[in-house]
């Protein structure tokens, strides 16, 4: 079983100091990056323990916090922290989260992915229309940028969403994997995800994907 070390950090983006989780095996050299974003309860328990078990499976994990310290429980605080939280800002964060993982020392700056969850499933696909840097994207649902900021994507994508979420229309979905299928560029998926919480629905994981 791989040694995991974390830390909870700080560094510099182009908005000033943000703050983070890092999670990594202290067993293996040339880790691949991951960067790892929250649900709009903030950077909670339970990003944290996603966090670890990706450093488990040999990903130097780094979560940004994109609350900066807050942490809810409450589905109507949650949702005004998303609203209020600045998209140019939010982006300066993730980007200074990737050059931190590029900068460590055990972490191969070549091989920087991102991971996340529902309103981290939207940035974490924002983000690799953003960044070049960012070598594979995996967005658990969450809002899909239009077509315009999709140009820009350059990483291979594996989305998942839940076939009975109707927060996120599945014409945005197939939007997504058209736009893929369009202009050649890998990736393009649908799944279900269960990730061991209480109430969360779906039992199977499936995908349809576009090599």
């Amino acid at each position: 079983m791989a040694n995991i070390s974390t830390s909870s950090i700080r560094f510099p983006t182009g908005a000033g100091d943000a703050m983070g989780f890092l999670a990594w095996s202290e067993d293996t050299a040339a880790l691949p990056g991951l960067i790892v974003l929250q649900e709009f309860w903030g950077l909670n328990e339970h990003i944290k323990d996603v966090t670890e078990r990706l450093a488990s499976e040999g990903f130097a994990a780094l979560a940004p916090d994109m609350y900066d310290g807050r942490v809810t429980t409450d589905p109507t605080e949650a949702r005004q922290w998303l609203m209020a939280l600045d998209p140019a800002e939010g982006l300066q964060k993730m980007n200074g989260a990737v050059e931190h993982l590029k900068s460590t020392a055990n972490v191969d700056k070549e091989k920087i992915g991102v991971i996340g969850f529902c309103m981290g499933g939207f940035l974490a696909l924002n983000l690799a229309c953003h960044n070049r840097d960012i070598r594979a994207a995996t967005p658990f649902y969450g809002r899909i940028p239009p077509d315009s900021v999709l140009e820009n994507l350059t990483a291979p994508v594996l989305y998942f969403f839940g076939e009975q979420d109707h927060h996120l229309p599945a014409a945005d979905v197939d939007r997504l994997e058209q736009f893929i299928k369009r202009t050649g560029r890998s990736g393009g998926a649908r799944g279900r995800w269960r990730d061991g919480r209480d109430g969360v629905a779906g039992t199977t994981t499936t995908t349809k994907s576009e090599r």
